[in-house]
């Protein structure tokens, strides 16, 4: 990834206050990134699939994905991204307030690329989005927007 380019994050989470939360972490961040927020698994596609108000929508280079979603679960987003030649290879980040054994096996025969669990204490929450931003954001080389 060229180092002039922000990453672009896809956020889709319906709780307002944990999309704060992640806004302002990253907006805080050391890598400069673009936040992109949707609230259900329904724009979630079509955001990936730049469909009607997404029509212009940049490639995600990461995807934060809730399990827990209205209109169609992060499951079902999951599936779809996974098993989509044109969308597989972006890595999916779940981050849910799930800790279900059932959950976590089920993301991973998804093929999601990790599995993190929400904590309920606001600076622990925090710290595990700076945690993903280290990580996903400075340490891994994210696959190219283009091939």
């Amino acid at each position: 990834m060229n180092d002039s380019q922000p990453v672009h994050v896809l956020l889709v989470e319906d709780n307002p206050a944990d999309v704060r939360l992640t806004r302002e972490v990253l907006a805080d961040g050391k890598i400069t990134n673009t936040l992109h927020v949707v609230a259900d698994g329904e724009e979630a596609m079509a955001f990936l699939r730049n469909k009607g108000p997404f029509a212009s929508a940049p490639r995600p280079d990461l995807i934060l994905l809730d399990l827990n979603l209205p209109k169609k679960d992060g499951r079902e987003v999951l599936a779809e991204v996974k098993s989509d030649p044109s969308l597989k290879l972006i890595p999916v980040v779940i981050l849910t307030t799930s800790r279900s054994d059932r959950d976590i096996l089920e993301s991973y025969n998804l093929h999601a690329n990790c599995y993190i669990s929400k904590p309920v204490d606001l600076l622990q929450f925090m710290e595990v989005v700076r945690t993903i931003e280290d990580f996903w954001l400075s340490i891994v080389r994210l696959p190219p927007r283009t091939l």
